[in-house]
């Protein structure tokens, strides 16, 4: 896969690093045009007859359930392929299945462990893959996220006026929402202990010598076409200003749950309450990709509050799914039959079936 996203002449979305800013925003506020849409009762059939399948090696709720919606208000269908399901690099290997599914689909979505996964299997498939999460990153929750913070502005700030500050453990997630917002020109800003900073020189689960491309040397790339700024940082003051709050879990989904003693003693300090959202600007809003530990990562009166994003932002996966859907399939439109071919097949069918008597 070359570094636009593209494999066997097909665009994937495995990261959003492979997208321009502008194309990140066409998806996003083509998203926001749909989800419109349907708001107001018309729900444009632009999925009609589209198939998805969904690959999961790990349990989810947002995912599943916002990619298997969106399929079904735009017309199409979903296929749930979970754990053991399909044989997904076990009797068959990721390349032989992604050329299988190349037939039988329209569009893959891969849940997967190892990121090296979902890169592997766009590289073999001639249909849209979608990352739907790894071990590297989660570029499906930067879309939903990115409508969230388009349709919270601050009033009188553009989109590069933005500061978005996550506090607690660098995880897939806040690495994410890190190379999003540098991305798109924001300021960013990781606010944790110094032993779980965003990893440099990140390392593959299921292959030690394969190395993932480093966030802080995106970042910086980023940051230097976009004007961006990013800090990784364990100071307090670095949160003053924010216009949003993120947080995560403080134990990663791909590790064994650490005690909560430890989590508490490492993490504590880095908790969104009352006192660190105070330090955000006037409106500052807080966000949570979700699930939440409630009284640890948040606190229920931040968790429920009126500055509380994290249900909207959930409805968003919803959202940010429909778009990208969208936005794979129609971006191959140029290799859609024409309308002559379209009418030409359909009277060889009708023809034959009247010949045979099949009604």
């Amino acid at each position: 896969m070359d570094n636009r996203g593209y494999a066997n002449g097909i665009r994937h979305f495995i990261d959003t690093d492979a997208f321009t800013k502008e194309e990140i925003l066409d998806i996003a506020n083509l998203s926001l045009k749909i989800k419109n849409c349907i708001k107001n009762g018309y729900n444009p059939p632009l999925l009609k007859g589209k198939t998805l399948g969904m690959i999961f090696q790990q349990s989810s709720t947002r995912t599943r359930v916002s990619f298997e919606t969106a399929m079904e208000q735009l017309g199409g269908h979903a296929q749930y392929l979970g754990p053991g399901m399909i044989q997904l690099g076990g009797h068959e290997t990721i390349g032989d299945t992604g050329r299988v599914l190349s037939q039988l689909i329209d569009i893959v979505m891969a849940r997967v462990i190892a990121h090296k996964t979902v890169v592997d299997l766009a590289d073999a498939c001639t249909i849209p893959v979608l990352n739907g999460m790894s071990d590297w990153n989660h570029p499906t929750q930067e879309i939903g996220d990115l409508c969230t913070i388009l349709e919270n502005l601050p009033k009188g700030k553009k989109l590069e006026d933005v500061k978005v500050v996550f506090a607690g453990d660098g995880t897939q997630v806040c690495a994410s929402l890190g190379m999003l917002c540098t991305k798109l020109g924001m300021t960013f800003v990781q606010y944790g202990p110094k032993a779980n900073f965003m990893q440099e020189n990140l390392k593959c689960l299921s292959d030690p010598n394969y190395a993932y491309p480093d966030y802080i040397e995106i970042m910086e790339k980023n940051c230097k076409e976009s004007g961006g700024s990013y800090l990784i940082t364990d100071d307090r003051e670095a949160v003053k200003g924010a216009d949003f709050i993120y947080t995560d879990v403080w134990y990663g989904l791909y590790e064994s749950e650490t005690p909560k003693e430890e989590r508490v003693a490492k993490f504590q300090a880095y908790q969104v309450n009352r006192e660190l959202m105070q330090l955000g600007n006037l409106g500052c809003k807080f966000m949570h990709c979700l699930p939440a530990t409630r009284g640890e990562d948040v606190t229920d009166e931040v968790a429920d509050s009126e500055i509380s994003l994290c249900w909207d932002e959930a409805g968003n996966r919803l959202t940010a799914m429909r778009g990208l859907l969208v936005y794979l399939t129609q971006y191959q439109r140029e290799q859609a039959p024409t309308e002559l071919q379209q009418a030409c097949a359909k009277e060889q069918l009708e023809k034959f079936m009247a010949e045979r008597g099949i009604n």
